[in-house]
């Protein structure tokens, strides 16, 4: 099958990857390259990186709807029977979504109709989900609101973070849009239309999520710890210092009768909630790098009953 495929981050990766092994790709579009670093030195998306070692011809229009005629025009051109995507950050115009006789085909990180948008995965780890998976749909003008072709679930672990479930999900993505095409080609598949009534939403991300609120339950301040995991990261402050906190694990969920924000067990990193106790075993202090927690404690111990918060 000729496919051109569209997607700009590391979640992308291995589902091009796949299609390499199984199908043609006339050609890739990504999102621009960005400055990164202390440097700010022009970074190529991990998705161009891939493209370029094949050899494939990359497309990287700052907009498919405003300005991206030339762009459009290139994909008729090139007549894709299908066009894959995954994680691109880009909106698809109609003109777009008509060239590809098979239609356009989106791998979004969620069970659909529950979590569309820019966050599913971390919002699922944020709400306590305890499954989630990936949906391949059909791609329609709305925000993934299109007919839905198959899914593939998995549970959530217990500490899983967001980012540890990123790296699952587009494994299991790239295995799931091979079977799709497949059932496309063949005619097997039959696109389901979504339930409105069962629709949720996954906003961007922002750093108002991040500070810890200690007199929260404990499980919703450990989903919050794993959710934002890597970025933008739940924080809190430690001797009038910033922490940023990675992982975490519930320690107790029973009250432990000291003020919220206490630190209960300063060998294990241990904190009262308004139900529980919580333990934070990978951090980063200010201006320090990302570490076990034990290992910060053997640096910078802290005292019974210190205090911590924004």
């Amino acid at each position: 099958m000729n496919i051109i495929f569209m997607g700009t981050p590391d979640f992308a990766v291995p589902a091009l990857e796949k299609l390499y092994e199984h199908h043609n790709i006339l050609a890739v579009f990504t999102q621009t390259d960005k400055p990164k670093g202390r440097g700010m030195k022009l970074t190529a998306p991990p998705v161009k990186e891939l493209a370029l070692k094949h050899g494939t011809p990359v497309f990287q229009p700052k907009s498919l709807k405003t300005g991206g005629e030339e762009f459009i025009e290139e994909i008729r051109r090139l007549a894709p029977d299908c066009i894959v995507v995954a994680a691109y950050g880009k909106i698809l115009p109609k003109a777009v979504l008509d060239i590809p006789k098979l239609g356009c085909v989106n791998i979004h990180g969620s069970l659909l109709p529950k979590y569309r948008g820019a966050g599913p995965i971390q919002w699922a780890v944020l709400n306590g989900e305890k499954q989630t998976g990936i949906t391949t749909m059909l791609m329609g003008e709305g925000l993934d609101t299109g007919d839905m072709l198959e899914k593939a679930a998995t549970d959530i672990g217990i500490n899983e973070t967001a980012a540890e479930l990123f790296d699952r999900l587009s494994v299991i993505g790239s295995e799931l849009i091979i079977h799709t095409l497949e059932g496309l080609e063949k005619g097997d598949l039959k696109p389901v239309p979504q339930d409105e009534s069962e629709a949720t939403y996954a906003p961007i991300l922002t750093k108002d999520l991040c500070p810890i609120d200690f007199t929260k339950p404990v499980e919703e301040i450990h989903h919050k710890i794993c959710g934002l995991s890597d970025w933008p990261c739940a924080v809190t402050t430690c001797g009038g210092k910033r922490l940023k906190i990675y992982r975490s694990e519930i320690a107790s969920v029973k009250p432990c009768g000291k003020p919220c924000g206490t630190v209960t067990d300063p060998e294990r990193f241990e904190v009262a909630c308004s139900d529980g106790v919580i333990r934070f075993t990978e951090i980063q202090a200010e201006g320090s790098k990302r570490m076990k927690a034990s290992d910060y404690l053997r640096g910078k111990p802290l005292k019974p009953g210190e205090l911590l918060g924004i």
